[in-house]
């Protein structure tokens, strides 16, 4: 079952108002301005986004519009940088302790921004529902154990995603009696492909075997970074003593932010429907 060359087009429409609305628009007054009034203006610009992409890629709107805000906070990401020339930029011990203190609640703020992406989304959706929303958004009947359910997605998702950063994330690994071992910073292209597929086969899991959506995958990407950060601050008067900026106790601390939530948020979306794809393969294939 391959993509359309116009669904193709759909997604490449709410990708291309994401870039548009959140990295070229939103960015340099989010830089640029007072704090609150930079993040209320990135806000805006995600809900907008959302609501934008919705229309754009309409019939599918509830379905693609919502990638519009990870797409444009994706290429944010790329362009930020990474977490080694952060730590370099802060060569304290005391410095790099107060930077992982502030980097362990940042994430949060970031999935705020996707869910206004999202939200932007449902009221294009209210303004103007779809037909197709029927035959996709079909998920477990509410009763006693969905917030059992929920609950499980959400530490899942970010158990899997951990571990497959892990392993997914891999440059320079060096062997420490301290730690075990120490890897080095990897690429942004390799950060980007870890946590893509990383949370993609959280979020097929999560689709798969409690039949709920992106969204639980998609909080989690916040914890992930939350704990990491958490474990990292531990480590950091040894690393920063021990070893260069570029090292880390594992590749999990080496993501910055924006990026585990940005290619976190993207990958989950692509997982989720690989799941539902896979389901209606199997459904068709058994006939």
């Amino acid at each position: 079952m391959e993509l359309s060359w116009l669904m193709k087009l759909r997604i490449a429409a709410a990708a291309g108002v994401g870039v548009l609305l959140i990295y070229v628009v939103a960015r340099p007054l989010a830089v640029s301005s007072e704090a609150i009034g930079g993040r209320a203006a990135l806000v805006a610009m995600a809900f907008l986004a959302g609501v934008i992409g919705y229309f754009v890629s309409w019939p599918y709107g509830r379905e693609i519009g919502i990638l519009a805000v990870p797409s444009g906070l994706a290429v944010w990401a790329v362009r930020s940088g990474s977490m080694a020339t952060l730590i370099q930029l802060n060569p304290t011990v005391a410095q790099r302790q107060e930077l992982v203190a502030s980097l362990k609640w940042e994430p949060f703020f970031w999935l705020a921004i996707v869910a206004a992406g999202f939200a932007g989304a449902l009221l294009g959706q209210k303004i103007r529902s779809s037909p197709k929303l029927k035959e996709t958004q079909q998920e477990s009947n509410p009763g006693p154990g969905k917030y059992l359910n929920a609950a499980i997605a959400l530490v899942g998702s970010a158990l899997i995603a951990q571990f497959c950063i892990r392993i997914f994330a891999q440059e320079i690994r060096i062997s420490n009696s301290s730690l075990g071992s120490v890897v080095a910073q990897p690429a942004i292209g390799q950060v980007a492909f870890a946590v893509l597929v990383s949370f993609g086969l959280a979020a097929f899991a999560v689709k798969k075997y409690l039949n709920l959506s992106y969204v639980w995958p998609s909080i989690a990407t916040a914890f992930v970074t939350a704990f990491a950060m958490h474990a990292y601050a531990k480590q950091v008067q040894y690393l920063a003593r021990n070893w260069p900026a570029a090292f880390f106790s594992n590749a999990v601390a080496s993501v910055l932010p924006v990026q585990m939530v940005a290619f976190g948020a993207l990958g989950s979306v692509a997982g989720y429907w690989m799941a539902v794809r896979f389901d209606y393969w199997r459904k068709h294939e058994m006939k």
